[in-house]
């Protein structure tokens, strides 16, 4: 039997090999309706973090890790998958690819549903758990677009944009304290257990990260207040590779229970819309009833379903 090898690629024959395996179509970043492409040819995918088992010069197993343009380190493993058969190899090639970053599964709303559907994420699944990933969170995924309407303005806030940097983080620190956010809890399950002060520095900062790594305006965001000038929250517009997107809903401890973050989101709204967005991308957690809330009352339907796991330690 033919030797089964594992290897990140190359540019030369990246795309080549990688799309030496078919895929259906059903789960995963398909799902999209983007093809594998290097950054070389005007994709998302860099060669030097794309790997693949090959056996017989043809790939059986494969996984693409993503990062925005201009990262000199991957963010997610968003694109992994295997031909029938080949769990034991699948899970090998996890084991082996490098980095260890957060594994995204892209799913269609009522995955569990499908049998087709729900088969296929298991598979992906089951291996990814063989190779020490773990379930951190799922997450709903929404698209809003003109036809859904603009959401209604309460008109109980007043937003202003805040330049500096420190007043947004110390915001941030505020908001993580009795967050409902899945990657926040991790962060103060894994840092902070013995010291929460620890724990919540860590998730703010991972937030403002991510925010500043946006390549939306930085003046965009917002800081909402009551009209006495009583802080409630921030929200950041943003542009992701797909678009203008809701990247940031939060209320702080104090002003949570009012509904507030339909507030922030319909003011969101109305800024990407009024910038020119025809569509506005944004995500929550299933366990975040009340943004979930939010974004039903603001006409955003649930268009995709993520699966996050965390990766093995080390």
């Amino acid at each position: 039997m033919t030797d089964t090898v594992i290897h990140p690629l190359v540019e030369a024959d990246a795309r080549a090999l990688f799309t030496s395996l078919d895929d259906p179509g059903t789960v995963g970043r398909a799902l999209l309706g983007r093809p594998y492409t290097t950054v070389a040819e005007g994709g998302e995918y860099r060669p030097e973090w794309t790997w693949v088992a090959l056996r017989g010069g043809r790939a059986v197993a494969r996984a693409a890790f993503w990062a925005p343009p201009g990262a000199t380190e991957p963010l997610l493993l968003d694109w992994f998958d295997f031909a029938p058969g080949e769990h034991d190899t699948a899970v090998r090639l996890l084991r082996e690819a490098t980095p260890r970053v957060e594994y995204e599964l892209i799913l269609p709303p009522g995955w569990r549903d499908t049998p087709g559907t729900r088969a296929a994420a298991e598979a992906r699944i089951g291996a990814a758990e063989a190779a020490g990933y773990r379930l951190l969170v799922e997450r709903f995924r929404y698209d809003w677009t003109p036809d859904r309407g603009l959401p209604a303005l309460p008109g109980r806030l007043v937003f202003r944009p805040e330049p500096d940097d420190a007043v947004i983080l110390d915001v941030l620190r505020r908001i993580t304290r009795g967050t409902l956010d899945a990657h926040a809890l991790h962060a103060l399950a894994t840092v902070g257990p013995d010291d929460p002060e620890k724990g919540i520095e860590v998730a703010a900062r991972e937030d403002m990260d991510h925010l500043l790594r946006m390549r939306s305006p930085r003046e965009w965001w917002r800081l909402a207040y009551t009209p006495d000038g009583e802080l409630v929250g921030l929200h950041v517009p943003g542009l992701i590779p797909s678009g203008p997107c809701v990247a940031f809903i939060g209320v702080v401890p104090e002003q949570r229970g009012h509904g507030y973050a339909y507030d922030l989101l319909a003011d969101s709204t109305h800024q990407l819309v009024g910038g020119g967005a025809e569509s506005i991308a944004a995500s929550t957690d299933l366990g975040n009833a009340p943004m979930a809330a939010s974004f039903a009352k603001a006409g955003y339907p649930v268009t995709q379903h993520r699966y996050c796991m965390t990766p093995p330690a080390g």
